[in-house]
């Protein structure tokens, strides 16, 4: 009997290999797009009242969108990492900019003029495509931010938060060692004092979720938190 033949590893792999996924970066590049800025942690990239000209996406690290009252209240309204596009509002017409980006941690950022964007959503559908899941995205995220801003607890708050900065939830493996980052700006994103914030990042040191020492790393065992009823 003639002993069937075997397929190499390198034809099985082909056959079940998957499509290249349409990488953004490479796109952007592909027009012409100047390369990445490199920011330093708490560098702004653009502040509140900046003409709006162009959109920006985040290669790498982790950026914060605040809003600053006429009484100088910060409130954070966003939190974005890898992949990742902001300032998209002079798409829709935004002459100035309404919150203020900075890095939370050393980011590689890509900017892209208007025109430019504008003629990738025109001629491009895989970018269109990808854009417009970016965009969902973010109106998902705004409306989970509103519900958890209205009826979770403080605690539940962080925890989410914290999450939310180690990419858990997100494509990909999460990141668990993340950036450090102050119990202030904790405390401005929750909307809670920083003396909470101190007290439930104790809490759930104590009971193993998280551990900081130089660095915060996060367990995903403070997903119990976030889930508990």
């Amino acid at each position: 009997m003639t002993p069937p033949i075997k397929k190499s590893t390198n034809v099985r792999k082909r056959l079940v290999a998957t499509p290249t996924e349409f990488s953004p970066e490479s796109f952007l590049q592909r027009l012409g797009t100047t390369k990445a800025s490199e920011y330093r942690t708490h560098a702004v990239i653009f502040a509140q009242g900046d003409v709006a000209d162009s959109i920006y996406f985040v290669r790498k690290g982790k950026v914060k969108l605040s809003v600053v009252s006429n009484r100088g209240k910060e409130a954070v309204i966003a939190l974005l990492s890898n992949g990742d596009f902001f300032g998209e509002g002079c798409l829709a017409g935004q002459v100035k900019r309404m919150a203020t980006a900075s890095a939370m941690a050393p980011t590689s950022i890509i900017r892209v003029e208007k025109a430019v964007a504008v003629t990738g959503l025109q001629n491009e559908p895989e970018f269109t495509s990808i854009f417009m899941r970016h965009l969902l995205s973010r109106s998902i995220r705004i409306e989970e931010d509103l519900v958890d801003q209205l009826f979770n607890s403080s605690e539940k708050r962080l925890a989410r938060v914290l999450l939310l900065l180690a990419n858990f939830g997100k494509e990909g493996k999460p990141e668990t060692v993340i950036a450090k980052i102050s119990q202030q700006t904790l405390a401005d994103i929750v909307g809670t004092t920083r003396s909470r914030v101190s007290f439930f990042m104790n809490k759930f040191r104590k009971l193993g979720f998280i551990q900081y020492n130089g660095h915060l790393e996060v367990h995903s065992s403070l997903l119990n938190v976030v889930l508990h009823d």
